[in-house]
């Protein structure tokens, strides 16, 4: 999906953070690392759960300069790093016109980090191995860009603009679900096909087509769409990537076997089909929580 060259992308809420170092000087570090190893399988970061349990950590964060330097939709289209900062206005002026007809208050996050290999949270120490996540309590998305490298290499994907953006406004649709107390309502640690857990990936999945529906109609205050029409091996893009990360074309390439019970973020099938969803029929159109099981 390519940008307008003359949207005006400056005020895109986005960060870059230099490699972090840390050191725990107290107890309670296996509470920490269990909560981490749950939130790669469930996609939302929940080591903030860990706050009462003494672990401390000594930190160095280094703040990288450049995206003072992402102004418009051109340097969007050029560079990854503004790519991101790009989807973040659009997302931004999105969400604050749809999420109140959808009953949702919204404040935009408070960033949208990019960092090199580790990074410090409010849900905890984190590396790129963890993949792309929201952490509710900073309601902050991180990312370490090299994670579309591995979707192309590790999970199969074509990649492409659209299908990196696809990966942003799942996790953006993750922070709505947060205003929504919906990530509250529904942590109840079940996996399964049916289970919380994957109707809330699915969820998310859903919003982020509802965006990319909208996002060659979303605008910036000089009233420049930010992005041009999808086309449609744009649209296939965004799908493949969708299906590239579903529960069970991961356990198949990964193990060898693909095991229901252990579901958290839904089938290839299912993971199309609800962006598809809110593709066609915009963000109301995404309650995942009302459909029977079988029919997720």
């Amino acid at each position: 999906m390519t940008f307008d060259p003359n949207a005006d992308i400056s005020g895109g809420k986005a960060s870059k953070r230099g490699r972090t170092t840390g050191i725990a000087v107290a107890g309670g570090g296996g509470v920490l690392i269990v909560l981490f190893l749950v939130s790669q399988l469930l996609g939302v970061d929940l080591t903030g759960l860990a706050g009462g349990t003494g672990q401390q950590q000594q930190q160095e964060v280094v703040e990288e300069p450049g995206l003072e330097t992402c102004l418009t939709g051109q340097d969007a289209n050029e560079r990854v790093e503004c790519r991101m900062k790009g989807a973040s206005a659009s997302l931004e002026s999105y969400w604050a016109a749809e999420a109140p007809e959808i009953g949702v208050a919204y404040r935009a996050p408070n960033d949208l980090v990019m960092f090199d290999q580790s990074v410090s949270t409010a849900c905890g120490q984190a590396t790129s191995a963890t993949g792309p996540f929201y952490c509710p309590p900073d309601e902050t998305i991180y990312l370490d860009v090299t994670f579309y490298d591995e979707l192309r290499t590790r999970f199969g994907a074509q990649g492409g603009p659209l299908a990196e953006m696809y990966v942003i406004a799942h996790e953006w649709g993750h922070h709505v679900q947060n205003l929504a107390g919906v990530l509250e309502s529904t942590r109840d640690g079940q996996t399964g096909p049916s289970s919380n857990a994957v109707r809330v990936e699915l969820q998310a999945d859903c919003f982020a087509g509802a965006w990319a529906a909208a996002a060659s109609s979303t605008r910036d205050g000089d009233g420049v769409a930010f992005l041009k029409p999808i086309t449609p091996a744009e649209y296939r893009s965004a799908l493949d990537a969708a299906a590239a990360v579903g529960d069970d074309r991961i356990q198949q390439s990964m193990q060898g076997q693909v095991m229901p019970h252990t579901f958290t973020h839904g089938t290839s099938e299912q993971r199309i089909r609800w962006f598809e969803t809110g593709f066609d029929g915009g963000a109301g159109t995404c309650n995942t929580f009302d459909v029977a099981g079988g029919s997720l």
